[in-house]
């Protein structure tokens, strides 16, 4: 046992204070979460469009068959509910009474409080927390209170939860469970890194993580309400400064991207061979998700086309002014679009090299694209079925209008098709691969040598260990 390590009482049981990172779309399921809290810990069960099953046990494809976006949105919410459900049923049968399960969203998804409260409806007394970043979740603390369930944010910052304090969770205190703290340069996936602050110029956690502490005492939350250290955990000796210091009250640890190399982790093979070569750097903190925020996955071919896309970018007018003095001629049809010398040598040269289309963008540039692309693309964009509340790729929005109002921006891609065939199967590399920065550390790390797949069980155990 690492030293000083004790269990913490979270939802009326003693749990080891090391919690399963939730990831979506099926990255994380019944088997892992279920193992998770069977070995004394917080299993998550992503509720992020959810794999459900047929009466033969295999995973239902999610298929939408309507026309509108609005008709497949409600397919959506419909398949989101119940593949949730499905999967909280068995993990708590495989917890077997032990740890906790807990479920995670993000609060940008399309129908987010739909798919909560459809999913913590039918599954009363399973469900023992909900996890929720990617946003300002204000009501996700009265939803909790509704189901009688502690809520979790995932903050990046102690402003961040000030405000969710102020506005709404200090009227439900009782059920706070736990505030997880995501370090927006380390952790894999969607984070909440903010204008202020610099992609390129990550921060040290501890000062960030005292000054939330420190915002928790000011709305009179105990210290020995969990912050949740999650993003860059790997070693629990790494963080030996962090347990039992009273600057920092009670502090848990999640893990996000060891979990995807278990035996029970659903994700094909394929990935988890992929996941032992990783090397340090081989991870990108990224903006081209079509949520806007930033997110971290690995840098692979899928994520250079995109990178090589927003290269490929000139801006335009659609008349003479300043020095957009030449007229366009490749990619686009019409006259009206005036560029620079150097913009439009530049696209003359991509023209030449098969990047035949021109896309305007929401920003008054022009991306060239291959005609292949330009297919995928629109036809992408077509097929949008609303997963998200506000999408950059589609233009799609969960209002009355449907429609953020925006041109949809070809820089991005439809993400629920990426991660639902990368969760199935589908090519590692052309497709999205969330994953944290020290995912290089599978490659290191002893524990992983002659390509050794743990059990959950071996894996949780070989944590408590500090390695």
């Amino acid at each position: 046992m690492f030293k000083g390590l004790k269990p913490i009482v979270y939802n009326g049981r003693e749990v080891w204070p090391l919690v399963e990172g939730g990831k979506g779309v099926a990255a994380t399921n019944h088997a892992s979460a279920g193992a998770w809290a069977a070995a004394g810990g917080i299993g998550t069960v992503s509720a992020v469009n959810a794999d459900s099953y047929d009466p033969e046990g295999k995973i239902v494809p999610q298929i939408y068959k309507a026309l509108t976006r609005r008709e497949r949105h409600e397919e959506l919410i419909a398949y989101a509910v119940e593949g949730a459900v499905q999967q909280v049923k068995r993990a708590f049968d495989i917890a077997g009474g032990k740890g906790a399960i807990n479920i995670n969203v993000l609060w940008e998804m399309g129908g987010a409080q739909r798919v909560l409260n459809g999913v913590l409806e039918r599954t009363r007394g399973m469900v023992a927390g909900v996890t929720c970043g990617a946003g300002m979740p204000y009501k996700l603390s009265e939803i909790a209170a509704s189901y009688n369930v502690h809520y979790l944010p995932i903050v990046s910052s102690a402003r961040a939860f000030r405000a969710l304090w102020k506005r709404a969770y200090s009227k439900v205190a009782h059920l706070l469970g736990a505030v997880v703290y995501e370090d927006p340069w380390l952790a894999g996936g969607h984070n909440g890194l903010s204008n202020a602050e610099d992609p390129l110029k990550p921060e040290d956690p501890y000062p960030r993580v005292k000054a939330l502490r420190e915002t928790m005492r000011e709305g009179g939350i105990p210290d020995s309400t969990p912050i949740v250290m999650a993003g860059g955990v790997w070693y629990l000796r790494d963080w030996n400064d962090w347990i039992d210091n009273p600057e920092l009250g009670q502090i848990a640890f999640q893990y996000g991207t060891r979990p995807l190399l278990t035996r029970e982790s659903p994700i094909p093979d394929g990935w988890k061979e992929r996941l032992m070569t990783i090397e340090e750097g081989d991870v990108l903190l990224h903006r081209f998700s079509p949520t806007g925020f930033y997110s971290s996955a690995v840098r692979n071919p899928f994520l250079r086309n995109l990178e090589a896309r927003s290269e490929r970018q000139i801006a335009f007018s659609t008349q003479e002014a300043g020095d957009h003095v030449f007229q366009l001629d490749v990619g686009v049809k019409g006259k009206n679009f005036w560029v620079t010398r150097n913009d439009l040598l530049r696209a003359r040269e991509w023209f030449g090299a098969g990047f035949t289309d021109a896309l305007k963008t929401p920003d008054n540039t022009l991306v060239f694209v291959t005609p292949a692309e330009k297919v995928e693309i629109r036809k992408d964009q077509a097929d949008c079925m609303g997963c998200l509340s506000q999408c950059l790729f589609s233009s799609w929005a969960d209002t009355e209008t449907n429609s953020t109002g925006r041109l949809a921006d070809p820089r991005s891609f439809c993400i629920q098709k990426t991660l639902q065939e990368i969760a199935h199967g589908s090519d590692t590399e052309q497709n999205l691969m969330f994953a944290g920065h020290a995912a290089f550390n599978f490659k290191r790390d002893p524990f992983y040598s002659n390509g050794f797949v743990p059990t959950v069980k071996q894996l949780v155990d070989r944590i408590l260990t500090g390695d």
